[in-house]
């Protein structure tokens, strides 16, 4: 199974999904970084329990990958691989989405007014179910910058932390329970990038 894993990635951050388009940081060469509560890798000792999360969450990537939703089980088996590598982003088909596209839109109609030049700040925009199950259960937020060198063109940078935050939840089920998988050492948290060649305006 492919998982899109590259190395050394300067950039260190974390999911932003807030709903809409939410400023992150306050100037363009400023780290999307955004630290969680779980506890640090392999801090914590390993029970049954989280071997079997591990061993069901392998299974549901591997269901995910035959059933198309292959951004979602290449996200999911990498953290479950344990080695922390900086993931890949499709960037071109993220950015396609329609409320990426919107929010990118957006930032480049402010930079047409003046309000930024060259390099925007980073923003999170989600992605929910109704747009994309494949990139929802993928990324859910994501954060993103716009580089403008001219009025012409511009391209798109993604950047997101792939992490379970201890105390949320989705469908009724608990984030903790997989965030004892970093923290016991059985997968790791990793930095995601993307980024677009450039685009015409």
């Amino acid at each position: 199974m492919e998982t899109g894993a590259i190395h050394g990635d300067s950039h260190i951050g974390t999911d932003t999904a807030d709903t809409g388009t939410a400023l992150i940081s306050g100037g363009p060469d400023s780290s999307p970084y955004l630290p969680n509560d779980n506890a640090p890798h392999a801090t914590l000792p390993v029970r049954p329990t989280d071997r079997a999360v591990r061993a069901g969450c392998f299974a549901l990537a591997r269901l995910w990958w035959l059933t198309g939703l292959r951004h979602a089980s290449g996200t999911l088996h990498h953290y479950l691989t344990g080695t922390g590598a900086t993931y890949r982003l499709d960037a071109s088909t993220l950015v396609a989405l329609p409320p990426v596209r919107a929010a990118v839109n957006a930032r480049l109609m402010e930079a047409e007014a003046g309000q930024w030049s060259h390099r925007d700040t980073w923003h999170g925009v989600t992605v929910t179910p109704a747009t994309s199950p494949d990139w929802w259960l993928a990324v859910r937020g994501v954060q993103f910058r716009v580089e403008r060198p001219n009025p012409h063109y511009y391209r798109v940078e993604f950047h997101k932390t792939w992490n379970f935050d201890r105390g949320e939840t989705a469908f009724g089920i608990p984030f903790t329970l997989f965030a004892r998988l970093h923290e016991t050492g059985l997968a790791q948290e990793f930095v995601a990038v993307g980024r677009t060649g450039y685009l015409p305006r």
